[in-house]
Protein backbone atom coordinates (compact mmCIF):
# COMPACT_ATOMS: atom_id res chain seq x y z
CA UNK A 1 0.00 0.00 0.00
CA UNK A 2 1.17 3.11 -0.53
CA UNK A 3 1.56 6.30 1.04
CA UNK A 4 -1.39 8.28 -0.61
CA UNK A 5 -3.68 5.03 -0.42
CA UNK A 6 -2.93 4.43 3.29
CA UNK A 7 -3.36 8.31 4.37
CA UNK A 8 -6.94 7.86 1.75
CA UNK A 9 -7.73 4.73 3.91
CA UNK A 10 -7.21 5.51 7.24
CA UNK A 11 -8.94 9.48 9.19
CA UNK A 12 -6.83 8.94 12.05
CA UNK A 13 -3.22 8.46 9.93
CA UNK A 14 -4.14 11.67 7.39
CA UNK A 15 -5.10 13.33 11.06
CA UNK A 16 -1.74 12.30 12.38
CA UNK A 17 0.07 13.44 9.41
CA UNK A 18 -1.51 16.68 9.09
CA UNK A 19 -0.78 17.58 12.51
CA UNK A 20 3.13 16.58 12.00
CA UNK A 21 2.98 18.56 8.81
CA UNK A 22 1.03 21.57 10.35
CA UNK A 23 3.70 21.77 13.17
CA UNK A 24 6.59 22.19 10.54
CA UNK A 25 4.71 24.39 8.33
CA UNK A 26 3.96 26.39 11.54
CA UNK A 27 7.90 26.66 11.62
CA UNK A 28 8.53 28.10 8.60
CA UNK A 29 5.67 30.57 9.27
CA UNK A 30 7.47 32.33 12.38
CA UNK A 31 10.16 32.93 9.88
CA UNK A 32 7.44 34.54 7.16
CA UNK A 33 5.78 36.75 9.87
CA UNK A 34 9.30 37.69 11.29
CA UNK A 35 11.41 38.30 7.95
CA UNK A 36 8.61 39.32 5.10
CA UNK A 37 8.16 42.76 6.80
CA UNK A 38 11.49 42.79 6.94
CA UNK A 39 12.02 42.46 3.68
CA UNK A 40 9.19 44.82 2.64
CA UNK A 41 11.07 47.34 4.19
CA UNK A 42 14.31 47.34 2.91
CA UNK A 43 13.16 46.88 -0.24
CA UNK A 44 10.68 50.34 0.62
CA UNK A 45 13.55 52.06 1.50
CA UNK A 46 16.38 50.78 -1.51
CA UNK A 47 13.24 52.18 -3.65
CA UNK A 48 13.45 55.70 -1.69
CA UNK A 49 16.98 55.79 -2.23
CA UNK A 50 17.16 55.13 -5.63
CA UNK A 51 14.35 58.03 -6.13
CA UNK A 52 16.36 60.42 -4.00
CA UNK A 53 19.53 59.84 -5.55
CA UNK A 54 20.97 62.73 -7.47
CA UNK A 55 21.31 62.02 -11.09
CA UNK A 56 24.74 63.49 -11.95
CA UNK A 57 26.10 61.16 -9.41
CA UNK A 58 23.91 57.78 -10.51
CA UNK A 59 26.72 56.77 -12.85
CA UNK A 60 29.89 57.37 -10.13
CA UNK A 61 28.41 56.37 -7.20
CA UNK A 62 29.19 52.83 -7.01
CA UNK A 63 26.45 49.56 -6.13
CA UNK A 64 26.55 48.52 -2.22
CA UNK A 65 24.37 45.29 -2.29
CA UNK A 66 22.84 44.83 1.53
CA UNK A 67 23.76 41.02 2.47
CA UNK A 68 20.90 38.77 1.33
CA UNK A 69 17.95 38.46 3.06
CA UNK A 70 15.05 36.08 2.20
CA UNK A 71 12.95 33.42 3.79
CA UNK A 72 15.39 31.18 3.03
CA UNK A 73 19.06 32.78 4.02
CA UNK A 74 20.93 33.62 6.21
CA UNK A 75 20.06 30.71 9.00
CA UNK A 76 17.93 31.17 11.51
CA UNK A 77 19.99 32.48 14.14
CA UNK A 78 19.50 34.00 18.30
CA UNK A 79 18.59 37.55 17.92
CA UNK A 80 20.72 38.35 20.82
CA UNK A 81 23.71 36.51 20.52
CA UNK A 82 23.57 35.43 16.75
CA UNK A 83 24.63 32.13 17.10
CA UNK A 84 22.93 29.96 14.37
CA UNK A 85 20.00 27.57 15.54
CA UNK A 86 20.98 23.92 14.59
CA UNK A 87 18.29 21.59 13.52
CA UNK A 88 17.94 19.66 16.77
CA UNK A 89 17.10 23.67 18.12
CA UNK A 90 14.63 23.73 15.81
CA UNK A 91 12.18 20.80 15.84
CA UNK A 92 8.73 22.10 16.30
CA UNK A 93 7.44 22.95 20.34
CA UNK A 94 9.95 20.04 21.64
CA UNK A 95 13.16 22.22 21.12
CA UNK A 96 11.62 25.08 22.92
CA UNK A 97 10.49 22.71 25.71
CA UNK A 98 13.51 21.13 25.82
CA UNK A 99 15.47 24.18 26.06
CA UNK A 100 13.33 25.89 28.36
CA UNK A 101 12.26 28.65 26.34
CA UNK A 102 15.96 29.56 26.45
CA UNK A 103 18.74 29.93 23.65
CA UNK A 104 20.99 26.93 23.92
CA UNK A 105 24.16 29.42 23.92
CA UNK A 106 23.69 32.35 25.45
CA UNK A 107 20.64 31.34 27.77
CA UNK A 108 18.18 34.63 26.04
CA UNK A 109 14.96 33.53 26.59
CA UNK A 110 13.04 33.15 23.27
CA UNK A 111 9.94 34.58 23.02
CA UNK A 112 6.72 31.81 23.60
CA UNK A 113 4.92 33.36 20.44
CA UNK A 114 7.36 30.74 18.48
CA UNK A 115 6.04 27.46 19.81
CA UNK A 116 2.10 28.85 19.71
CA UNK A 117 2.20 29.55 16.59
CA UNK A 118 3.73 26.32 15.28
CA UNK A 119 1.04 24.37 17.84
CA UNK A 120 -1.66 26.50 16.40
CA UNK A 121 -0.97 25.39 12.85
CA UNK A 122 -0.46 22.03 14.10
CA UNK A 123 -3.65 22.01 15.96
CA UNK A 124 -5.60 23.72 13.06
CA UNK A 125 -4.25 21.66 10.46
CA UNK A 126 -5.43 18.97 12.29
CA UNK A 127 -8.76 19.58 12.16
CA UNK A 128 -9.05 20.63 8.50
CA UNK A 129 -7.76 17.38 8.19
CA UNK A 130 -11.12 15.77 10.39
CA UNK A 131 -13.60 18.26 8.88
CA UNK A 132 -12.69 17.33 5.50
CA UNK A 133 -10.86 13.88 4.94
CA UNK A 134 -8.24 12.94 2.35
CA UNK A 135 -9.07 15.28 -0.78
CA UNK A 136 -8.59 18.06 -3.18
CA UNK A 137 -10.80 19.80 -0.23
CA UNK A 138 -8.90 19.43 2.49
CA UNK A 139 -5.53 20.33 0.92
CA UNK A 140 -7.00 23.51 -0.13
CA UNK A 141 -8.43 24.15 3.25
CA UNK A 142 -5.09 23.93 4.16
CA UNK A 143 -3.11 26.14 2.08
CA UNK A 144 -6.01 28.65 3.23
CA UNK A 145 -5.44 27.93 7.07
CA UNK A 146 -1.92 28.36 6.59
CA UNK A 147 -2.23 31.69 4.69
CA UNK A 148 -4.34 33.25 6.88
CA UNK A 149 -2.08 32.39 10.28
CA UNK A 150 0.99 33.94 8.64
CA UNK A 151 -1.51 37.11 7.52
CA UNK A 152 -2.96 37.32 11.01
CA UNK A 153 0.18 37.50 12.84
CA UNK A 154 1.67 39.63 10.16
CA UNK A 155 -1.06 42.49 10.98
CA UNK A 156 -0.49 41.94 14.69
CA UNK A 157 3.18 43.36 14.79
CA UNK A 158 3.23 45.50 12.03
CA UNK A 159 -0.24 46.71 10.78
CA UNK A 160 0.07 45.10 7.27
CA UNK A 161 -0.91 43.01 5.13
CA UNK A 162 1.45 42.28 2.77
CA UNK A 163 0.48 41.75 -1.00
CA UNK A 164 2.67 39.64 -1.38
CA UNK A 165 0.40 37.17 0.97
CA UNK A 166 -2.64 38.55 -0.14
CA UNK A 167 -2.81 38.62 -4.09
CA UNK A 168 -1.30 35.04 -4.59
CA UNK A 169 -4.37 34.26 -1.88
CA UNK A 170 -6.92 35.49 -4.07
CA UNK A 171 -5.50 34.09 -7.54
CA UNK A 172 -5.10 30.72 -5.63
CA UNK A 173 -8.96 30.86 -4.52
CA UNK A 174 -9.88 31.57 -8.49
CA UNK A 175 -7.66 28.77 -9.93
CA UNK A 176 -9.43 25.99 -7.51
CA UNK A 177 -12.46 27.32 -7.88
CA UNK A 178 -11.70 25.50 -11.57
CA UNK A 179 -11.94 22.45 -9.94
CA UNK A 180 -15.42 23.37 -8.63
CA UNK A 181 -17.56 22.09 -5.86
CA UNK A 182 -15.73 18.99 -3.71
CA UNK A 183 -18.75 16.60 -2.62
CA UNK A 184 -20.63 19.31 -0.99
CA UNK A 185 -17.27 20.97 0.72
CA UNK A 186 -17.43 24.06 1.48
CA UNK A 187 -13.97 24.76 -0.71
CA UNK A 188 -13.15 24.99 -3.64
CA UNK A 189 -16.44 26.93 -4.81
CA UNK A 190 -17.66 26.93 -8.17
CA UNK A 191 -16.20 29.38 -10.71
CA UNK A 192 -18.86 32.15 -10.33
CA UNK A 193 -18.98 31.97 -6.76
CA UNK A 194 -15.30 32.89 -6.42
CA UNK A 195 -15.53 35.71 -9.02
CA UNK A 196 -18.46 37.30 -7.50
CA UNK A 197 -16.73 36.96 -3.89
CA UNK A 198 -13.62 38.16 -5.09
CA UNK A 199 -15.04 41.42 -6.30
CA UNK A 200 -17.69 42.01 -3.80
CA UNK A 201 -15.02 41.13 -1.10
CA UNK A 202 -13.26 43.77 -2.18
CA UNK A 203 -15.70 46.23 -3.10
CA UNK A 204 -17.38 46.32 0.15
CA UNK A 205 -15.06 47.24 2.08
CA UNK A 206 -13.43 49.88 -0.31
CA UNK A 207 -16.99 51.30 -0.14
CA UNK A 208 -16.87 51.48 3.45
CA UNK A 209 -13.68 52.80 3.29
CA UNK A 210 -14.27 55.50 1.11
CA UNK A 211 -17.46 56.60 2.92
CA UNK A 212 -15.80 56.51 6.34
CA UNK A 213 -12.99 58.46 4.91
CA UNK A 214 -15.74 61.31 3.42
CA UNK A 215 -17.92 61.23 6.50
CA UNK A 216 -15.11 61.60 9.20
CA UNK A 217 -11.58 62.79 7.28
CA UNK A 218 -10.15 59.91 8.48
CA UNK A 219 -9.07 56.51 7.31
CA UNK A 220 -10.63 53.48 8.87
CA UNK A 221 -8.69 50.69 7.72
CA UNK A 222 -6.27 50.06 4.89
CA UNK A 223 -6.05 48.43 1.53
CA UNK A 224 -4.59 45.03 2.55
CA UNK A 225 -8.08 44.41 4.48
CA UNK A 226 -9.78 45.07 0.92
CA UNK A 227 -7.35 42.45 -0.28
CA UNK A 228 -8.09 39.82 2.11
CA UNK A 229 -11.92 40.14 1.97
CA UNK A 230 -11.78 39.36 -1.73
CA UNK A 231 -9.35 36.88 -1.19
CA UNK A 232 -11.78 35.12 1.20
CA UNK A 233 -14.59 35.98 -1.16
CA UNK A 234 -12.50 33.78 -4.10
CA UNK A 235 -12.34 30.75 -1.41
CA UNK A 236 -15.47 30.58 0.11
CA UNK A 237 -18.14 32.45 -2.51
CA UNK A 238 -19.76 35.69 -2.24
CA UNK A 239 -22.69 33.63 -0.25
CA UNK A 240 -20.70 33.43 2.89
CA UNK A 241 -19.14 36.86 2.68
CA UNK A 242 -21.78 38.18 5.32
CA UNK A 243 -21.46 36.21 7.66
CA UNK A 244 -16.97 36.71 7.41
CA UNK A 245 -18.18 40.67 7.92
CA UNK A 246 -20.20 39.99 10.71
CA UNK A 247 -17.83 37.85 12.88
CA UNK A 248 -15.14 39.87 12.43
CA UNK A 249 -16.73 43.34 13.46
CA UNK A 250 -18.38 41.48 16.18
CA UNK A 251 -15.13 40.24 17.34
CA UNK A 252 -13.29 43.73 16.83
CA UNK A 253 -15.83 45.28 18.56
CA UNK A 254 -15.51 42.94 21.28
CA UNK A 255 -11.58 43.30 21.44
CA UNK A 256 -11.71 46.93 21.06
CA UNK A 257 -13.94 47.65 23.92
CA UNK A 258 -11.64 45.61 25.84
CA UNK A 259 -8.75 47.37 25.41
CA UNK A 260 -10.38 50.46 25.79
CA UNK A 261 -11.18 49.33 29.33
CA UNK A 262 -8.62 46.81 30.66
CA UNK A 263 -5.14 48.87 28.63
CA UNK A 264 -6.80 52.13 28.80
CA UNK A 265 -6.28 53.20 25.32
CA UNK A 266 -7.58 55.71 23.72
CA UNK A 267 -9.97 55.37 20.75
CA UNK A 268 -7.81 56.58 18.17
CA UNK A 269 -5.70 54.00 18.90
CA UNK A 270 -5.58 51.71 15.82
CA UNK A 271 -6.71 47.51 16.21
CA UNK A 272 -5.29 46.26 12.79
CA UNK A 273 -8.29 44.42 11.18
CA UNK A 274 -6.92 41.23 9.26
CA UNK A 275 -6.34 39.14 12.30
CA UNK A 276 -10.79 39.53 12.79
CA UNK A 277 -10.72 39.04 8.95
CA UNK A 278 -8.46 35.74 9.01
CA UNK A 279 -10.32 34.43 12.42
CA UNK A 280 -13.77 34.64 10.62
CA UNK A 281 -13.04 33.74 7.67
CA UNK A 282 -11.26 29.94 8.76
CA UNK A 283 -14.71 29.71 10.84
CA UNK A 284 -16.99 30.05 7.56
CA UNK A 285 -14.35 27.88 5.82
CA UNK A 286 -15.10 25.16 8.77
CA UNK A 287 -18.78 25.94 10.36
CA UNK A 288 -19.90 28.25 7.84
CA UNK A 289 -22.36 26.45 5.56
CA UNK A 290 -24.01 25.04 8.61
CA UNK A 291 -24.75 28.04 10.64
CA UNK A 292 -26.66 29.66 7.51
CA UNK A 293 -28.19 26.54 6.69
CA UNK A 294 -29.39 26.89 10.10
CA UNK A 295 -30.50 30.28 9.94
CA UNK A 296 -32.37 30.37 6.28
CA UNK A 297 -34.38 27.43 8.28
CA UNK A 298 -35.75 29.30 11.08
CA UNK A 299 -37.82 31.04 7.97
CA UNK A 300 -38.86 28.17 6.20
CA UNK A 301 -42.20 27.07 7.61
CA UNK A 302 -42.30 23.41 9.55
CA UNK A 303 -45.31 21.74 7.93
Amino acid sequence: MSVIELLAASQPVFIGTCLVLGLAVGSFLNVVVYRLPIMLDREWRAQCAELARDDSHSTTVAANPAQPFNLVVPRSACPACKAPITALQNIPVLSWLLLRGRCAHCKAPISMRYPLVELLTGVLSAWVAARFGFGLAALAALLLTWFLIALAFIDIDTQLLPDGLTLPLLWLGLALSLWGPQGGASVPVDVRSSLIGAVAGYLSLWSVYHLFRLVTGKEGMGYGDFKLLGALGAWLGWQMLLPVILIAAVAGAIVGVVMLTIRRQSRATPIPFGPFLAAAGWLTLMFGHGLVGRYLALFVPHP
